[in-house]
């Protein structure tokens, strides 16, 4: 394999391809329902349409969040990730961020007449610049708040609700006095990752923490966190036999086979492996190479997948180094061609 340029699939390659939907292995009499999860930065709709075209295993996906905006000359770049005409490949449900009824509302409004029927609500993302404007984790110290918020805005919806939700932002005490108050509503189900927010994703997923949750809803919980394996999974729904749905993000970013795996499918064969691996980003790189503006874009994005998908390639930290050292695209390029090559 020489260096340089990756070779992109063709344009016609792009447009023909179609979804990949393996046969299930029979010994699976149940199959998990499995989430895509919303990583801001990677999961939008290009990753997701390019994903699926070459690895199987998820049913739906949630759309990293929309950012909350009041001026109006952004709105429609800012609902640009779920127009339906570009979302075909996988379902898919958006996700808002808002801590206002009246914010929440206008671009819950301006979902539905896009035809969304579901809308999931950020209650977990921990990250500091949003947490410390209180949003998403950042938000559940105020339960109060949040009722009001519900109160408000349920009666006016026309599609259903989720919410996706930590244990807490300073301890798990906040769920567990927040979840009973969830039972008064129509949610379509409840997401949980079994951290609190100032944990980001330090340390371990607390599973007695997640336990304590299943014994306060009444509604449908997500399972969400560190699903990083087969057996991973294995050992969580022997704990929880309740849990039929699950969302996996990072884990499929490292291996991007996993979400197969747990519908029992195994790709065991190395070479095929590695070519669909190369095959699914040769195509995601062209898309970014068609979509984003300059060079900086495109380094920026492949390199925040590689920091994923390098533990496929064990063994490869030498030409890993180089690629996140990149400056130019023919040098990460090439540094691709090191990762993939025998």
């Amino acid at each position: 394999m020489t260096c340089g340029r990756l070779k992109p699939l063709a344009r016609h390659q792009h447009q023909n391809r179609q979804p990949y939907f393996p046969i299930l292995h029979e010994a699976m009499t149940e199959q998990p329902f499995l989430y895509l999860a919303p990583l801001r930065g990677i999961t939008d709709v290009l990753f997701r349409n390019v994903f699926v075209r070459h690895f199987g295993g998820f049913d739906m996906a949630v759309a990293p969040f929309i950012n909350p905006q009041r001026s109006p000359s952004g709105k429609k770049k800012m609902l640009a990730d779920l127009f339906p005409e570009e979302n075909t490949a996988l379902p898919v449900i958006p996700q808002l961020l808002d801590n206002r009824a009246e914010d929440f509302l206008h671009l819950a409004k301006r979902l539905e007449d896009l035809g969304y029927t579901s809308i999931n609500w950020n209650l977990g993302c921990p990250a500091p610049m949003v947490a410390n404007k209180g949003r998403g984790s950042g938000f559940l110290p105020f339960p109060d708040d949040i009722i009001r918020l519900l109160d408000t805005v349920i009666p006016q919806l026309s599609a259903t609700l989720s919410i996706k939700m930590r244990l807490g932002f300073h301890d798990k005490g906040e769920s567990i006095d927040l979840l009973p108050r969830f039972n008064d509503y129509p949610l379509d189900e409840i997401i949980i990752h079994p951290r609190i927010g100032k944990q980001m994703y330090k340390g371990t997923t607390d599973q007695d923490g997640f336990a304590a949750c299943l014994d306060l809803t009444r509604h449908r919980v997500v399972y969400n966190g560190d699903i990083i394996s087969r057996d991973v999974y294995n050992a969580l729904a022997l704990r929880f036999p309740s849990i039929k749905r699950w969302m996996i993000g990072r884990g499929v970013l490292a291996d991007p086979f996993l979400a197969e795996e747990l519908k029992g499918v195994l790709t065991t064969d190395q070479i095929e492996r590695k070519a669909r691996i190369r095959a699914f980003h040769d195509e995601l790189l062209e898309a970014y190479r068609q979509r984003l503006s300059g060079p900086g874009h495109l380094l920026g994005k492949t390199k925040q997948l590689w920091l994923y998908l390098i533990s496929s390639f064990p063994g490869k930290e030498k030409p890993f180094k180089k690629l996140k050292k990149a400056k130019t695209e023919e040098q990460l390029l090439t540094a691709v061609e090191q990762i993939f090559a025998e």
